[in-house]
């Protein structure tokens, strides 16, 4: 049986369970570093994603606006 955990040491109930997120934790790190290093991940940058947003949310204030001329 797994010792149980005071709630001011931690977040999780019992050690199993922190081990249990330790080891998910550590297999999306890992994941990530294996994605980051393959050549055939896309990239995208900062510009390109934050110019996709600016496109996406003026859509949607001028689909808003239009809704809300067409009242």
């Amino acid at each position: 049986m797994s010792k149980v955990l005071s709630p001011i040491e931690s977040e999780f109930a019992t050690e199993e369970e922190a081990e249990a997120y330790d080891r998910w934790f550590r297999a999306k790190v890992e994941h990530s570093l294996q994605l980051a290093d393959d050549p055939n991940t896309r990239r995208i940058s900062h510009d390109e994603v934050m110019a996709e947003m600016r496109q996406i949310l003026e859509e949607g204030r001028q689909d808003h606006d239009a809704r809300r001329v067409a009242t």
